[in-house]
């Protein structure tokens, strides 16, 4: 009778574990990385891209390029553990041809990545671009939205906004940043990131009025932390807490400390400019795709790090220093979202 039990037992935790499988079906994720220049050798008159040749002042040259390229495939396999990343957000790409050649030219020709990409009007030539495992992601539409202030548009990059199935079973929308940066310093900047959060603001909330609970992904660099002015106060991107409200946006990495983490390293300090922002519908999924506040996390690969002789503990491993060359990844660190699919 004992035994009888026994395997009654095991039989029912076999069947728990079996409907919760299919209840839970695959991972997905997205990345996001800002790549820290990735431009071509070539010089485009029509961009300050000049330093970017062989004859430069950075003496950028193929094999420097190859070396890039090699070292951000590196990364992006790795980033998500044993699954490549489905959807991968790039900032700081020149232009479409560093994505084929990223895609075909590195171990990422072994997956079906297809690309997504626009010109921008960035006065230096980079651009907010995207790649898709069309295996696992069909997209359904894309468009590219100018930062405008008093209805001029800026020169800088634009909003990118992808719409699309993931694995065949629910509509995601996904916005890609590049905003402003602070090279002119913070406050003569500030109007320009608060432009482009209020672009953003204004097409979640298109969205918010055209769809019943749209399932909403933001990433970027923001050029702010998220508790500044034009994150928290235009986009209304909070800190994750119940309840959870669908029409709302919540910035996954809103209280991440940053005594001795975060995205990117200025001196002795570290800034979380890199961020995820989801709507609430993703988080109180009762159906289809839905994210965990825990699985949005900053990459911390060990080789994406190198000593910081200076100010001390670690540092961002670049490719450049001023205008020494380091071989290095980037001076960003990538930030990653994993999600899940309930049927």
């Amino acid at each position: 009778m004992a035994t009888r039990f026994v395997w009654l037992i095991l039989l029912f935790v076999c069947f728990s574990v079996y409907s919760s499988a299919q209840k839970n079906t695959a991972e997905f994720s997205i990345l996001f990385y800002n790549v820290e220049n990735l431009f071509d050798i070539h010089d485009d008159p029509f961009t300050e891209d000049d330093g970017f040749t062989p004859g430069g002042e950075l003496h950028w040259t193929s094999k420097r390029l190859s070396q890039k390229l090699l070292n951000l495939s590196k990364v992006i396999i790795n980033a998500s553990g044993w699954n490549i990343p489905d959807i991968v957000v790039f900032a700081e790409i020149e232009n479409r041809q560093m994505l084929e050649k990223l895609i075909n030219d590195t171990p990422l020709k072994s997956f079906p990545f297809k690309i997504i990409h626009k010109e921008s009007p960035d006065h230096r030539g980079i651009d907010v671009g995207m790649i898709y495992n069309s295996a696992s992601f069909s997209p359904i539409e894309y468009k590219y939205y100018p930062v405008l202030i008093d209805s001029v548009a800026l020169n800088t990059r634009e909003l990118m906004y992808v719409s699309g199935v993931l694995n065949g079973t629910d509509t995601l929308h996904i916005f890609g940043n590049h905003w402003p940066s602070r090279y002119s310093g913070f406050l003569e900047t500030k109007d320009l990131r608060k432009a482009a959060a209020s672009l953003l603001e204004s097409k979640v909330e298109e969205l918010f009025e055209k769809f019943k609970s749209p399932k909403i992904v933001i990433v970027g660099d923001f050029n702010d932390n998220p508790e500044d002015e034009a994150l928290k106060n235009i986009l209304k991107a909070g800190k994750y807490e119940l309840p959870v409200v669908d029409e709302k946006l919540y910035n996954l990495l809103f209280d991440l400390k940053r005594d001795n983490q975060g995205s990117l390293k200025f001196q002795s300090q570290w800034f979380v400019f890199d961020q995820i922002i989801v709507s609430g519908s993703l988080l109180s999924a009762g159906s289809g795709l839905f994210v965990k506040p825990e699985n949005a996390k900053i990459i911390v690969l060990p080789y994406l790090f190198e000593d910081d002789k200076k100010f001390g503990g670690k540092k961002p491993f670049r490719t450049y220093y001023g205008f020494t060359y380091n071989g290095g990844f980037s001076d960003h660190l990538p930030v990653l979202l994993q999600m899940n699919s309930v049927n």
